[in-house]
């Protein structure tokens, strides 16, 4: 990799959003090599991959791209020079086929008519690379959930012919096997002399695929390094600016009685027959491939998506939850895997998106809601300007903490958390999983959904697989592994 051309020369790269984004940046990329950007969440990671895909002006700076000049004014002229971008917020166009958004700029005509056979032909390709033979590219992609859309996206990202290729968390919503399809996909375009930026939090995935690494802090270039010649610890330390905190064992949590009872629950055909328990104090967590039921589950569960049959008790009394209003009412909060879509309001400000929930009948008290958000805010270490910017602005795992804030000011007993740490840093993860333990250890009842399983198996108290919309795995500490974990979640698949 060394003596590989340059292939694209970044020099004194600044960017200002009222205060500076990034300040006098410098950083190199060679041909066929994976060079990784990380940093906490608003160090200026997804603001320089913006830059570089031509969405997001520069202020200043200078760059060379295979030896040239390189100022893109759009993502469609990056994409013909050759840089392609796969954004960390999704970008699907839920509207349009699968096959319409992996060729959405390519789609093969003949006499100014889109050749729908040729198109499914070539969709069928591109996802048979990742493994997504059972995806049918005439669906609409808005019928896909999370992961599936980040795949089909990735898929659209690889089969475009690009000498650059910017990946922006590309893996925070898939699972192990979908993971290890796509870095033997980046191996493939290394052999091929692409060149690869990965923008990621996860430490372990960065010593898999990348060359080297960089780190950003509050727009500053820290350091660039040998992937091979620095620890995950000083990495950590160079993107906090400091160590992170020493946790404590976790303390033995008593759990109290069942506070959320599901028996039969079935809606979409994603779950089908669903039941399980999760007692106060408790922190369930439900693993699974993509497309396996666990956000359906949750979904039905809040009233988010309908339920075909099944029963909901709270605290062993029946519910009857037809709609999300239903679910708050009786107690119940969602944290939602596409905060973007389904959790947000991003052109209002950080206080209205955190005391969202909280709001009762009668006049509003703006004093209130300034004293609960910056209450909730302050305690998540949310990164604004102010209360007032408009959340959307945010950096994706400060939205997040937004997200988890609005259930904390409404005071839930119950939590369902879908993904509850995805685009989110490594010290705000262990924020968040911190802050996790402590709403367990104050009587909450938790469930969480994870395509981690380092990260549920350090968090919960019993961990359940779900395969093909059913449970087909209990498991606890000292009984669980990722052998074990991973037999269950096909388990559904080969019967």
């Amino acid at each position: 990799m060394p003596g590989a051309p340059l292939l694209l020369q970044v020099t004194g790269l600044r960017k200002n959003y009222n205060v500076p984004v990034l300040r006098d940046v410098c950083f190199e990329l060679r041909a066929g090599e994976v060079h990784a950007l990380v940093g906490g969440n608003g160090a200026g990671k997804s603001t320089f991959a913006r830059i570089l895909c031509g969405l997001t002006e520069r202020d200043g700076g200078e760059i060379s791209f295979r030896g040239q000049p390189y100022l893109p004014a759009t993502k469609r002229e990056a994409e013909r020079a050759g840089v392609v971008m796969v954004l960390q917020e999704l970008n699907v166009i839920g509207a349009l086929s699968v096959a319409e958004n992996i060729f959405l700029n390519d789609l093969p005509q003949r006499g100014g008519f889109v050749r729908f056979a040729k198109l499914q032909e070539k969709a069928r390709r591109a996802l048979s690379h990742l493994g997504m033979e059972e995806i049918d590219p005439a669906q609409p992609a808005g019928r896909l959930g999370v992961g599936h859309q980040q795949l089909v996206e990735i898929a659209g990202a690889l089969a475009k012919n690009c000498q650059l290729l910017i990946l922006d968390e590309p893996t925070a919503a898939l699972t192990v096997p979908e993971i290890e399809r796509l870095f033997e996909n980046i191996r493939r375009l290394q052999a091929e002399g692409v060149g690869i930026i990965y923008v990621s939090h996860r430490m372990e995935e960065i010593r898999q695929v990348a060359n080297r690494v960089s780190v950003l802090r509050d727009g500053q270039l820290i350091a660039t390094r040998a992937v091979d010649e620095v620890t995950a610890a000083e990495l950590i330390r160079e993107m906090a600016g400091h160590d992170l905190p020493e946790r404590g064992k976790a303390r033995e949590r008593s759990h109290g009685p069942v506070a959320l009872r599901v028996r039969n629950l079935r809606s979409g055909g994603r779950a089908r027959q669903v039941s399980f328990d999760v007692r106060r104090g408790e922190i369930l967590g439900l693993s699974g491939l993509i497309g396996s039921g666990r956000t359906e589950t949750l979904r039905a569960v809040f009233g988010a998506d309908a339920k075909e049959a099944g029963e909901v008790f709270v605290d062993e009394t029946l519910v009857m939850i037809r709609a999300p209003s239903d679910a708050v009412r009786v107690g119940i909060g969602l944290i939602p895997e596409d905060r973007k879509q389904d959790a947000l309001l991003l052109s209002q400000s950080v206080r209205v998106n955190t005391t969202l929930s909280a709001l009762g009948g009668g006049w509003l008290n703006p004093r209130a809601e300034t004293a609960t958000a910056a209450q909730f805010t302050q305690r998540l270490q949310v990164r604004c300007h102010s209360l007032e910017q408009a959340v959307g602005e945010l950096s994706g795992g400060n939205q997040q903490k937004v997200v988890i804030a609005r259930w904390l000011a409404r005071d839930c007993r119950i939590l369902l958390f879908d993904e509850p740490t995805r685009g989110v840093d490594v010290a705000a993860k262990d924020a968040i999983h911190q802050l996790l333990r402590e709403l367990a250890g104050d009587g909450k009842a938790l469930v969480v959904v994870s395509s981690e399983l380092t990260e549920l198996m350090s968090l919960c108290d019993r961990i359940l697989v779900m395969s093909a919309g059913q449970i087909t795995g209990e498991f606890r500490p000292g009984d669980w592994t990722r052998e074990k974990i991973t037999d269950a979640a096909f388990r559904g698949y080969s019967s």
